[in-house]
């Protein structure tokens, strides 16, 4: 309609024209039938060339929107404007089915994935009902998906779980299997609809091949040091009985005794002392933690070494949740290594700290001549020192752990020396 009505002013006037003239009456509607054609010809072309593309973009836009990527528009040309549309339209199809394809393509292998890895995966929706569920989890309830789907938690035996935001691990029995589990909760959305994901990782083997290596690594330290005890003794006590079994006897036979008897003496004290060092390292008492002011601690501790003035670059005022007899000594055992790396080059040992990230840093300067290897630093019983027992920096390790830091060593890059660094939190 508003085709025709664009053309009609113009027709109104062409036919007044034409019968306001002086022509013949075989002309008049000869030429009135013409303009009439052309006119009605020229608006329906006109609707056909706007309605007909519109409707191939709504036929194009409902596939699309049945996820139809199929179907493309034909006869679609540049410089014209639903033309224009219509291409743009068929690239939207294109990317929309690589889009589609790539999504069902990491859907199957997430899916894949999901059903042959061998930790468990629950989803539940704000009920506590339970959504999602792969073959592990199947395995670990002892039942197929279709008798689970639908159960909320406490049913399962998977409250606990849930509930264990704090703990990442936990001992539980179930119907397909029992021992310690690794526990994973996060929030996602589906559909629109929060799911509190659960996964649980069965930690017992890990644990217990952990522990066997540690066994393992302990008995070949214990067997080493006991051996290079024995062996001495042994060959020491089978002279002696040599000695004591000649007849006569040799002059000197009471001091070689003595000789004897003190090395075996001096060996069975080291033997207890490396026992004594190994069970000092398993009897670390868990931290007593109470407000701890840096700016007193770390003063204390520096004045404690007398060998020489450790010097202290207070930071900023800082009191932290800790225990205050623990993290002295951990201070106390690496100032005194400081000062027993500086003290043969005449150098200076300074202690500091400074707090960023939520967390204080203790740092023990020294201008020793630098560790040659720091690979073995923390291994128990490893030692640069001839008279050092190897357990101090272990020991120190574990205080700084079990408050939630780290302690680490390694040369300065600036100067000649070595850094210890103690970090721990502030809440």
């Amino acid at each position: 309609m508003m085709a025709l009505g664009a053309g009609l002013p113009g027709i109104l006037v062409s036919l007044a024209l034409l019968w306001s003239g002086d022509f013949s009456s075989r002309l008049r509607w000869t030429l009135t039938l013409l303009v009439l054609a052309l006119w009605w010809g020229v608006a329906f072309a006109l609707r056909d060339r706007v309605i007909f593309p519109l409707q191939t973009i709504s036929n194009l836009l409902a596939a699309l929107r049945e996820e139809d990527f199929s179907i493309r528009a034909r006869g679609s040309r540049r410089h014209d404007p639903l033309g224009e549309v219509l291409i743009e339209v068929n690239a939207l199809a294109d990317t929309l089915r690589a889009q589609r394809m790539g999504a069902l393509d990491a859907s199957g292998l997430l899916g894949a994935v999901m059903e042959e890895i061998p930790v468990a995966v629950f989803a539940f929706d704000p009920d506590r009902r339970l959504r999602l569920v792969n073959r592990a989890g199947e395995r670990l309830l002892a039942r197929p998906s279709e008798r689970l789907i639908g159960l909320d938690a406490n049913a399962l035996g998977l409250a606990t779980a849930l509930e264990h935001e704090h703990s990442p691990t936990i001992a539980a029995t179930f119907p397909g299997g029992s021992g310690r589990w690794e526990v994973r909760n996060k929030v996602f959305r589906q559909g629109g609809l929060p799911l509190e994901l659960l996964v649980l990782t069965d930690v017992s083997r890990s644990l217990r091949d952990e522990e066997r290596q540690a066994w393992q690594r302990l008995i070949r330290v214990i067997g080493h040091e006991i051996n290079n005890s024995l062996a001495p003794i042994k060959s020491i006590a089978h002279s002696l009985e040599r000695l004591l079994s000649r007849n006569p006897r040799a002059e000197d036979w009471e001091s070689d005794m003595r000789g004897g008897l003190a090395v075996i003496g001096s060996r069975a004290d080291s033997l207890g002392r490396f026992t004594a060092a190994y069970a000092q390292l398993a009897r670390l008492p868990a931290p007593a933690l109470k407000p701890v002011s840096i700016g007193a601690l770390v003063p204390r501790a520096a004045d404690l070494e007398r060998r020489m003035t450790v010097a202290v670059h207070a930071g900023p005022a800082v009191t932290l949740q800790a225990d205050p007899d623990q993290i002295e000594q951990l201070l106390i055992n690496i100032i005194r290594n400081a000062v027993d790396a500086t003290l043969p080059t005449g150098g200076q040992v300074w202690i500091g700290w400074e707090i960023g990230d939520n967390r204080v840093r203790i740092f023990v300067d020294d201008q020793g001549p630098g560790l040659p290897n720091t690979s073995n630093l923390f291994v128990p019983f490893f030692t640069t020192k001839p008279e050092g027992s190897g357990i101090g920096l272990v020991l120190s390790r574990q205080i700084a752990e079990a408050h939630g830091g780290t302690l680490s060593l390694e040369n300065r890059t600036t100067e000649q020396g070595c850094r210890a660094l103690l970090t721990l939190p502030l809440s």
